[in-house]
């Protein structure tokens, strides 16, 4: 097994040199491994905004290596340390002894060196295992077999062989990852073992923000990306696409995602599985609404029972025409927007639209049984009252306009 291999390479290695190098060397090497692994975190947060200025442009990749460089520097420190007193005995022991205690002395720093070489490699082992864990918890969720890189391989089998071994229980026991990022693991790996989660992913409440920025709208409309995610292709290969990268290379755009998910990572998780969200349910406006004609119109035709068939049918046309692409999205922010819409105001003649396509951005307010949207263009607001029922929403205008929740 992978793990039993790597510690027994390990212990053997630790105790050829902790024979070589004597007992000093290797107890300042012991207490620099408890005070880096206790320190590490600590250090690790201020150690990060430098990785950053340094060029290391994504986030997570410093956050998860600014402990390992903090560990590795207090390390460092310790072994100069151990090399300056080093020296010392030695020299006492070899100018100011006689070379009997001389060479009982060599003799019992070796052993005792050899010794505590092996808890230095019981420490490392530990501190491995907590490290192998939660990376392997997230890439095993990632795993495509053999197509793969072969490093994650390597991890993907240390993962399996701490689980086997039942050192997974230490490495828990000795883990400060929070919680959340195994609950992010969790929910990447629904999303990416099951891509048609996206379209599902993209109505949550909360991500309908997130979902209208260029940088995602981009990424939807990519068919070659879309391919990449329905041909289960590597993480590693679709985090390389250049609609990932724009994403993952803005350590902004990766914040307000973190920020946003976060919150909501255990209701989003019931929303992918029950398309109900229990957070966001109250508030029965929130999603994505798209314009119905035919609703419309027969609303249309009972506010006007004069209307011959020949004026219907021109309306008709011409609300196919003006609303083909219009829909309504109301964010958890209270935010609203109504894209690809004509004047909401009807055309003279019935039969041309009065204006191009254009997005009114604005706002919603639940005003107890009834909404509120106020919509705004470049030249005037508007406030129009909404009521919905069931999953089908009315917007009272110069005439009703009908709108079916996305499913």
């Amino acid at each position: 097994m992978t793990f039993c291999l790597l510690a027994l390479v390990l212990l053997a290695s630790l105790a050829g040199i902790g024979y070589r190098q004597g007992v000093i060397r290797v107890a300042f090497s012991f207490v620099g491994i408890l005070v880096g692994a206790l320190l590490a975190g600590p250090l690790g947060k201020l150690i990060q905004p430098l990785l950053v200025v340094l060029g290391l442009k994504t986030p997570p990749l410093a956050w998860l290596l600014a402990p390992l460089v903090a560990f590795v520097l207090i390390s460092i420190i310790f072994k100069i340390a151990a090399l300056g007193v080093h020296k010392k005995v030695d020299v006492y022991f070899r100018y100011h002894t006689g070379d009997l205690r001389q060479v009982l002395w060599e003799r019992l720093s070796r052993r005792l060196g050899l010794c505590l070489a092996l808890a230095n490699g019981a420490l490392y082992l530990i501190l491995l295992s907590s490290v192998i864990y939660p990376l392997s918890y997230w890439t095993v969720q990632m795993a495509t077999e053999d197509k793969d890189p072969r490093m994650m391989r390597i991890l993907n089998r240390l993962g399996h062989d701490l689980q086997s071994t039942g050192f997974a229980k230490v490495a828990r026991a000795t883990d400060r990852m929070p919680q959340v990022w195994y609950d992010s693991a969790d929910l990447a790996g629904v999303i990416y073992n099951n891509p048609l989660s996206e379209a599902r992913l993209a109505r949550y409440p909360a991500l309908l923000g997130l979902a209208e920025r260029p940088e995602f709208q981009d990424m939807a409309n990519d068919t070659q990306f879309t391919e990449l995610l329905l041909r289960h292709e590597p993480i590693l290969t679709v985090l390389d696409h250049p609609k990932a990268q724009a994403i993952v290379q803005n350590p902004e755009m990766l914040r307000l995602i973190w920020s946003t998910v976060v919150p909501d990572l255990k209701d989003l998780s019931d929303y992918l599985v029950s398309n109900k969200s229990a957070k966001y349910a109250s508030q029965k406006i929130l999603g994505r609404w798209n314009f119905n004609v035919n609703m419309t119109m027969n609303l249309f035709r009972r506010a006007k029972p004069n209307i011959s068939s020949k004026e219907m049918l021109q309306w008709k046309r011409w609300m196919v025409s003006a609303f083909s692409k219009t829909c309504l999205v109301a964010m958890t922010d209270h935010q609203a927007l109504l894209k690809n819409a004509p004047q909401l105001k009807l055309p003279t003649a019935g039969v041309t639209a009065s204006g191009g396509l254009q997005t009114l951005k604005g706002e919603w307010k639940d005003l107890d049984s009834k909404y509120q949207l106020t919509l705004a263009n470049a030249s005037k607001e508007e406030q129009l009252s909404a009521t919905i029922e069931g999953d089908r929403l009315t917007v009272a205008s110069e005439m009703a306009l009908v709108f079916d929740r996305e499913d």
